[in-house]
């Protein structure tokens, strides 16, 4: 009886252990490459990010050691194309009517933020982030820099609005895709920006 009761127990014994070592050994096989292939990557943002900085060749010193910690300034913003459109004139048939906010790229509000304190048009803006936003008419854009920074600039708070000046502008070949670059001008910079035929020009003032 005593044999019988042991190798019962052996037996179950057994079972169970054959039957835990086969749950362990089950493995589900995936193909990496089948699950690749079913990511779906976006496309291109039609109005492309961009990122420019002030000494102009700042990115490129930096990747070699040879720049200083901090840039003077730097912009961030989007760059939305023309695509046969009317941007700038009187009137709600254009993209960007004279008289009206406009965030001065698309997407999120352009960014600009100042490493040091810069004068701009004579008048001292302190050292820091604001979003900056334009209003177009024919000769000049009433530059508005605002400290809400995340307001995307499709409702923008003017109660946030810490400094105002003008930019003139000038009428050149049509540029398809916004662009915004800053100019060397001895220390100094010339901020640019143009679309269309429109191009505004704001002098930023870091050496005093």
């Amino acid at each position: 009886m005593r044999l019988l009761t042991a190798v019962i127990l052996f037996f179950a014994l057994f079972v169970s252990c054959n039957n835990k070592h086969e749950e362990r050994t089950i493995v589900t096989k995936i193909d990496p490459a089948s699950v690749v292939s079913k990511v779906e990557t976006s496309d291109l943002d039609q109005s492309p990010l961009d990122i420019i900085y002030f000494p102009v060749d700042y990115p490129i010193l930096k990747m070699n050691g040879n720049a200083s910690p901090l840039p003077l300034a730097r912009i961030i913003y989007s760059r939305p194309h023309k695509k046969g459109r009317k941007i700038f004139g009187e009137g709600n048939e254009y993209l960007c009517p004279y008289g009206v906010e406009w965030r001065l790229g698309a997407n999120e509000a352009t960014e600009i933020e100042f490493f040091k304190n810069v004068k701009i048009n004579k008048k001292l803006l302190p050292a820091g982030r604001y979003i900056l936003y334009a209003i177009p008419y024919a000769d000049h854009w009433k530059m508005v820099f605002n400290t809400n920074l995340y307001s995307w600039g499709l409702h923008i708070e003017k109660q946030y609005d810490i400094f105002k000046t003008d930019a003139p502008v000038t009428c050149e070949n049509p540029k398809e895709n916004f662009t915004i670059n800053f100019i060397d001008n001895s220390g100094n910079a010339l901020l640019t920006m143009q679309w269309d035929t429109a191009k505004a020009t704001l002098p930023l003032q870091f050496n005093f």
